[in-house]
């Protein structure tokens, strides 16, 4: 099994995605990059100094970035757009709704900043409802890679998929410890550490928290499995049960809002199937505010021992 503790460097999310699509330029002519006036914060630069005819600045006009995206998949391109998660989704809901979602044109929308870890720009930037609102969407993808390894591969994946996907991810440097040469395969789990007391199921930043967590609840004498759940929507059903039907408990870790979240997906997936004690590591029905990114993972809850203590509950539940 692959060594996913440890940590080769710590780099941005952003920065795999920007990767991803620079070189998906270099493979495909179809791939078109789109940006609202943030080409440098969504690393889009390299892409559009290497192919300025399949690069589209649409200035501060998100919906209008939406539009034009959906009008080029009728001629076969494959649409990239770029801007931070809070404008990627509820600023032009409408417009992703009724011209890509209703008619599942084939745009991909990356959206950067997203969560808490934006830090300093505070509550109105950091969303933590965009997961809950893409997944709603009749025929929608959503993926959230956990480092930059994965977001250049899911970044690349997607591009070869037929239909709408929204692809989350962050702003700041973390750790990337997932392996170089991956095979990223959408709807399909990761598991990442075996063990037989709980399920943690983890996606994008607090995969790296919760597999922490897992070290210190090994010291405790807890065999927690890391299950690294990227792909939102679909969910992984199978991964899901297989790993709940031996440990019979689950704790779910993410940053986003608890409501709308991996969480609630999970949660409904559990109670149809498998009725099983469940705690949810998640930000609960707040904003967010302006500080130092890992200074309000604590605050909001996010952290390692928040995933520790989160353990010790559904332990406690299960007995």
């Amino acid at each position: 099994m692959t060594d996913y503790f440890t940590v080769q460097n710590n780099k941005a999310t952003r920065d795999g995605f920007g990767d991803g699509l620079y070189e998906l330029g270099t493979q495909n002519k179809d791939v078109v990059g789109l940006c609202a006036d943030l080409t440098e914060s969504l690393k889009m630069t390299k892409f559009r100094k290497e192919f300025p005819d399949r690069f589209v600045q649409v200035g501060i006009a998100e919906a209008n970035m939406m539009g034009i995206s959906a009008g080029l998949t009728i001629g076969g391109k494959i649409p990239f757009t770029g801007t931070f998660a809070n404008f990627s989704t509820g600023r032009v809901y409408d417009q992703i709704r009724q011209s890509i979602a209703y008619s599942g044109k084939n745009v991909k929308i990356c959206a950067s900043h997203a969560g808490v870890t934006l830090g300093e720009d505070g509550a109105t930037h950091q969303i933590l409802e965009d997961m809950g609102l893409m997944k709603m969407l009749p025929g929608m993808v959503v993926i959230n890679p956990c480092d930059y390894n994965q977001t250049k591969a899911a970044t690349i994946a997607i591009a070869k998929y037929k239909g709408p996907v929204y692809l989350r991810f962050g702003r700041p440097s973390v750790p990337n410890f997932t392996p170089v040469d991956q095979e990223f395969e959408i709807g399909k789990a990761v598991l990442m550490k075996e063990g037989a007391d709980v399920s943690i199921f983890c996606t994008g930043h607090l995969v790296w928290k919760s597999l922490e967590a897992s070290k210190q609840l090994e010291e405790k004498g807890i065999s927690a499995e890391v299950i690294n759940v990227h792909t939102i929507k679909p969910l992984d059903k199978d991964a899901v049960l297989t790993s709940v039907s031996k440990t019979k408990c689950v704790v779910t870790a993410e940053e986003h809002q608890m409501n709308g979240g991996l969480g609630d997906s999970i949660a409904q997936l559990l109670g149809k199937v498998m009725p099983t004690p469940i705690e949810m590591v998640a930000v609960n029905d707040s904003f967010g505010e302006s500080g130092k990114p890992e200074e309000l993972m604590q605050k909001y809850g996010l952290g390692t021992i928040d995933v520790v203590n989160a353990v010790s509950r559904v332990l406690a539940r299960k007995k």
